[in-house]
């Protein structure tokens, strides 16, 4: 089926009480492993690409966003549950401009290093012109921390009332709030502040965002539902299952290098990758409450 619209997908979200789960995806592999596991759960999904890391300058090699935007409305049309399609948390307005255009329907502009004044200027101009093609728009205030070891840390909690002016003033769709999860924690859990969830919800209408969905405590996740969370991503533990797999395969010694690569059999990487996310998607989405919500 095309690409749901954001607003669609939320509204059914919050009139049933669950959260979409985005899986964020990085090559063709890992995006059909998510779908795999959407469609086995009956789950509506948000698809999508990290815009930080493709509109890094410092890459070795510049990548071609129509290529990602083509492939995941690809996914989309093949898929048998409803997918959004996200170019998630960029720091450049031109990529996020360019995201529209390619056919992403959700973009999230993100700078920690902008101030508060420049940042809210910057995402209302993107927001005014995402809505022209009916995009939806994501944002965030607060900065959530990093469980990298040795980064610096520029994280801040979200003020409830600086979270309402935000949203008034910007006319954002989501809003990502900082309330206890991190960014990249490749071990262990975290609860999150419950408290300060709740206040920000009195505050603001918007449905709610959590990243750092990796690293958030069951019991936390839960409650935050509860409260009115709507969106939930994961990256980091879906890369640490894939390449755990994919060390594996191409540990065997083989003479033909297309049982590695493109056969589809037991030992091709790519399988072993796309398994990998596959069930690691289904180790979380059951914790959203969106399963058997596709019927």
């Amino acid at each position: 089926m095309p690409l749901t619209p954001i607003n669609e997908l939320v509204q059914n979200a919050r009139e049933h009480r669950y959260a979409l789960g985005y899986f964020e995806s990085w090559n063709l592999e890992s995006l059909q492993g998510v779908l795999d596991a959407a469609e086995a759960t009956r789950s509506p999904i948000i698809i999508g690409f990290n815009g930080e890391f493709l509109s890094q300058r410092d890459r070795k090699l510049s990548e071609r966003l129509e290529c990602y935007a083509g492939l995941g409305k690809a996914a989309a049309t093949s898929a048998s549950v409803p997918c959004g399609l996200i170019f998630n948390e960029c720091p450049d307005d031109a990529w996020v401009r360019n995201a529209v255009l390619a056919g992403f329907n959700l973009v999230m502009p993100a700078d920690p290093l902008a101030t508060d004044q420049e940042y809210s200027r910057r995402v209302a101009a993107l927001t005014e012109f995402a809505h022209r093609y009916g995009v939806a728009v994501e944002a965030e205030i607060g900065r959530l921390p990093s469980g990298l070891t040795g980064t610096p840390d520029h994280s801040s909690l979200t003020d409830p009332e600086l979270a309402e002016r935000f949203v008034r003033e910007t006319g954002v769709d989501l809003l990502a709030v900082s309330v206890g999860n991190v960014h990249v924690l490749t071990k262990g859990e975290k609860d999150l502040d419950l408290d300060r969830l709740s206040r920000i919800r009195s505050k603001v209408s918007k449905p709610l965002v959590l990243h750092g969905g990796s690293g958030i405590s069951a019991t936390s996740l839960r409650e935050a539902i509860d409260l009115g969370v709507t969106k939930v991503n994961y990256g980091t533990y879906l890369k640490q299952r894939y390449l755990s797999a994919v060390r594996v395969s191409v540990a065997a010694e083989l003479d033909n290098p297309h049982e590695l690569f493109g056969m589809g059999g037991d030992r091709d990487v790519m399988v072993a990758g796309r398994l990998a996310v596959y069930n690691a998607v289904l180790e979380r989405i059951g914790l959203l409450g969106c399963c058997g919500k596709v019927k």
